[in-house]
């Protein structure tokens, strides 16, 4: 296997790990205000997803880290290119860090304002990873320096609109299931009700999202996958309303991270699609590093990924028992 498919593979689990598992903390920090009763309940919620929450940041700084190296010219594009979203992007996880650790410290109105302050920017968060991760695979266009041209609206297309109200639908689906099974009474109860029908209205654009993808940018390999996701997609509302919560809530990770892996297998061998002269896109050839800063970094990061699966399982494992509203 060329050290391009390594390095790209590498990077590729990262980011869709790291969106695997933030994806039910963007969904408790979206539904804070609107789930809980009381502070009491809104600290628990917040309280549900542990100290590991903060964690899962690193699967994003791994990502990072590889693509500098790997790929200085990608992540060099990639971020002049698409600062009108990653900013925004990059403030919201700010702010929702700030927030969290802030309300910890309030009562009453002060407490309530962290906590819609928790929610806009979760919910900002999660739309705004799926309209970049949509871009990504779309295109821009670029110029013969490897640079976006043109208005930043572009980037507000149709497909990235979509694609960011899948992953805010989805991470909100998956932060009332996960809150059904950690939290007790009225809050259970309510998070219950709302993740059926999250589930639901989650399904209808994520599948709009995922043949949008398929007919459009993806091939043979990508159909097995979207398939896949479909299904998973589909089975979530139905093990709702079989009573199989922790079913439900799994179905609804592994359409997460299928949906990813749909984009990514759907954007290799590019890594930044020019949309105007296909001739100025970033491929796996021109974006690459040299050939053994590349090895070095395609190899480490494979190493690392195993240690980093097993501290998250372990963490997950130490930190499993959750406090339970009475």
């Amino acid at each position: 296997m060329a050290t391009t498919t390594i390095g790209f593979t590498a990077i590729a689990v990262l980011l869709t790990g790291y969106l695997v598992l933030e994806s039910r903390d963007f969904g408790i920090g979206a539904l804070l205000p609107v789930l809980g009763r009381g502070d009491r309940e809104r600290r628990l919620m917040a309280d549900a997803a542990g100290p590991v929450w903060d964690g899962n940041e690193f699967w994003l700084v791994a990502a990072a880290a590889a693509m500098l190296t790997a790929f200085p010219h990608w992540y060099a594009s990639f971020l002049s290119g698409f600062y009108p979203l990653l900013f925004p992007l990059l403030a919201a996880l700010v702010a929702r860090t700030a927030a969290l650790a802030r309300r910890r410290g309030g009562d009453g109105r002060r407490a309530r304002a962290w906590d819609w302050c928790t929610a806009a920017a979760s919910a900002a968060a999660a739309f705004l990873w799926g309209a970049v991760l949509a871009n990504l695979v779309r295109g821009v266009p670029l110029d013969a320096d490897f640079e976006r041209t043109g208005s930043a609206w572009g980037l507000l297309n149709g497909y990235a609109l979509l694609g960011g109200l899948t992953t805010l639908l989805l991470c909100c689906s998956c932060g009332a299931a996960f809150l059904h099974l950690t939290t007790g009474g009225g809050t259970a109860e309510r998070a219950r009700a709302l993740a059926r029908r999250l589930g639901a209205a989650a399904a209808l654009p994520a599948l709009a999202f995922l043949l949008w993808t398929q007919l459009s940018y993806g091939d043979g390999a990508t159909l097995t996958l979207t398939i896949i996701a479909a299904a998973a997609l589909l089975a979530a509302p139905a093990l709702d309303r079989a009573d199989r919560a922790r079913a439900a809530l799994a179905a609804r990770a592994a359409a997460i991270g299928l949906a990813s892996a749909v984009l990514f297998c759907a954007l290799w061998p590019d890594l930044l699609p020019s949309t105007g002269d296909a001739a100025n896109s970033l491929t796996r050839e021109n974006a690459a590093a040299t050939g053994k800063t590349l090895g070095i970094t395609a190899w480490a990061a494979l190493a690392a990924l195993p240690l980093l699966l097993a501290h998250q399982a372990w963490t997950y494992r130490v930190l499993r028992s959750r406090p339970r509203a009475a």
